[in-house]
């Protein structure tokens, strides 16, 4: 597979549409199921995180106070992934707030999405359920360090995706794997995957 770039947010809330921001950032670049870079950065938007979030990430107000504006570490980050397609773990989630932090910062999104959890739900269906965690020990991936903070996630959420890339190929015999082809894939129905992946095939 051509370099993808696996990202993950922390943020302070569910959506940026009801005024969450960002509190981390991390980026990993894969390529060929290998990472072959990293950028992590806590960011400060000037707000606020609250008891629940600073007990499940372990980033406090202090922390956040302490580090780059986020527009700062938007545009870095930005350079960093470059044109390269994207992916995280349920997408959607990073999406909005890839797409509200870095209008902030005077960019814009250039590349889509793919979706680990979505791929898994279509590739792993008898996993217990699609939740990082739970696929990082159904496929025995290592753990990367503390989940909910925003690079050890990337990274496990890489794993996830070459993983799924393995899948594909052993069991479709199809290769190598496109970011199109996944972003095919984690919108047609399990029933439909063959059918689907046969357009890629010879």
């Amino acid at each position: 597979m051509d370099t993808v770039a696996v990202i993950d947010f922390e943020t302070t809330g569910i959506s940026p549409d009801a005024g969450a921001r960002a509190t981390e950032i991390a980026a990993v670049l894969m390529r060929d199921g290998r990472v072959v870079g990293r950028y992590q950065s806590l960011m400060n938007a000037g707000v606020y995180v609250p008891p629940f979030i600073e007990q499940l990430t372990g980033i406090s107000n202090e922390m956040v106070r302490a580090a780059p504006p986020a527009a700062k570490v938007m545009r870095e980050v930005a350079d960093f992934v470059g044109a390269h397609p994207l992916v995280a773990h349920n997408a959607s989630f990073d999406r909005r707030f890839w797409d509200a932090e870095l209008g902030r910062a005077g960019r814009e999104r250039v590349q889509d999405f793919a979706c680990t959890m979505l791929l898994a739900r279509r590739l792993c269906p008898e996993a217990p359920n699609h939740k990082l965690g739970t696929l990082v020990e159904f496929l025995g991936l290592p753990v990367a360090g503390r989940f909910h903070r925003a690079l050890a996630d990337a990274e496990m959420a890489a794993g996830v995706l070459a993983r799924l890339e393995e899948a594909l190929e052993r069991r479709f015999g199809v290769g190598p794997v496109t970011h199109e082809m996944l972003r095919e894939l984690q919108a047609s129905s399990r029933y439909r995957l063959r059918e689907r992946v046969a357009r890629y095939s010879g």
